[in-house]
Order: structure tokens, then sequence, then C-alpha cells
């Protein structure tokens, strides 16, 4: 049994809410986000050492990849992108501890791009359609091969950190981010679970209780107008 929680943006006090009620009501559950754990919220540095001190799992989204890249490729169009993004209200963050920035992005960039767990696979954006020819079952169930073919499109926007695309049917359960829903959507011929319910929006932060392949619950607490600008 899993919990994976949507997109955060820097809700580090709603996701502490969110983190309360999935301990006291799944203890057993372990827990996984999508990523997009930064950037438009307030406390995008609290969120990072909450989870890294949790020892959360997570999947880097493409804000995390953007942040990333800002600082080691600062030409690049990951790069060149976070500014439209949120950087600012990230770099506020840090304000007074910028020290601790490259401790984070090398946190971030070690992460996996998905988790492919026998209750879901989880990733930021999904497994686009456009590999509906690439990927054989066999690559699905090697997860070094999946890997090495997702990660060289990575900056493409049918990528798994960017895709809006209907997604594949991969045999199990995905449970995404990246897309904004109010509420969780089930797209039930592609067996994909979307998660962000827009907590950046003030509307509220969610997480899917998995187990085998099926979602036993959505478990999810309002915005914390504290964290919003």
């Amino acid at each position: 049994m899993v919990a994976v929680i949507g997109d955060i943006h820097g809700c580090f006090y709603t996701l502490l809410s969110l983190i309360e009620k999935l301990e006291r009501d799944y203890p057993e559950a372990e827990i996984y986000l999508v990523g997009d754990m930064i950037d438009r919220g307030k406390h995008s540095c609290e969120v990072i050492d909450f989870v890294k001190e949790k020892n959360l799992k997570f999947t880097p989204g493409n804000h995390e990849y953007m942040f990333y890249h800002y600082f080691n490729t600062p030409h690049s169009l990951f790069a060149e992108a976070w500014f439209s993004n949120g950087a600012e209200f990230t770099l506020k963050s840090y304000e007074n501890r910028f020290e601790r920035i490259d401790e984070h992005l090398q946190y971030i960039i070690q992460a996996p791009l998905f988790y492919n767990l026998k209750d879901c696979f989880i990733s930021h954006a999904g497994i686009s359609s456009y590999y509906q020819s690439i990927l054989t079952p066999e690559i699905l169930s090697d997860d070094k091969k999946l890997d090495e073919i997702l990660r060289k499109d990575i900056g493409e926007p049918y990528s798994i950190l960017w895709s809006r695309d209907n997604l594949m049917n991969i045999g199990k359960l995905q449970i995404v981010g990246h897309t904004r829903m109010y509420e969780p959507k089930f797209i039930k011929e592609k067996n994909v679970l979307y998660i962000d319910t827009a907590a950046i929006s003030g509307n509220k932060l969610s997480a899917a209780i998995a187990e085998n392949n099926s979602v036993i619950e959505i478990v999810s607490v309002p915005t914390i107008s504290a964290d919003l600008y």
C-alpha cells in the first residue's frame, strides 16, 4: 500500500496537514510525491527540507528540473523557462540560506524519474501515448531500459516531465501530477489517475491510497492560506 501526493508547489503547511492525516489514517502506507514540490507558493525551501528530513520518496517534476538547470546549465531551455514558472518565489524562500540551494539541487537530481511498484506506476507527468509503439511489455518491465528511453527525451513536450498528451495504458495503474485538476480524475481506459488538485490555486492537496493497482481512497486537505502569496 502506498500514498501518492500530488503537486505541492511550496505549500509547506498544507503538506504538513496532509502528512499528519495520512500517518494517522494509513500508518502502513509508504508515502511518495509526484514532484513539483517547489515554485509559486511561499515555502519551497521548507518543503524540500521536510521531504529530505522525512526521507520521503519522490519523482522530480519539470519545476525541479528547471530549478536544477538554472544553476547548472543556465542557457538550457529548462533554465530559460524557469522565470515564467514561479522562480522568483522559490528564490525568495531561500533568502538568508542560499547555501542550501546546492544541497537541495543534488538531492533533486538524484531522484528517479519514476517508481514502478507492484501497487502502481508513479511519475510526474506520465508516459505519453507517443511511446505506444516504442515501449513493449518487455521494456515496461525492465526499469533500466525504460529509464534510458524516457531520460533521453527529458526535454521534449511529450516527456515524463512535461507531457499533457493522452497517456499510454501501460498495463497497470499510473498515478501522475502535472496536469491540474480541481478533483482527482481517473481515466479508466488509460488506467491513469491525475492527482494534482491545484493546491497552489487555493483548492486542496490530495493523495491517492493505492494497493495492487487499485485506488482505495483519495485523502485531501484544503490549502492553508499561509502558503499562498
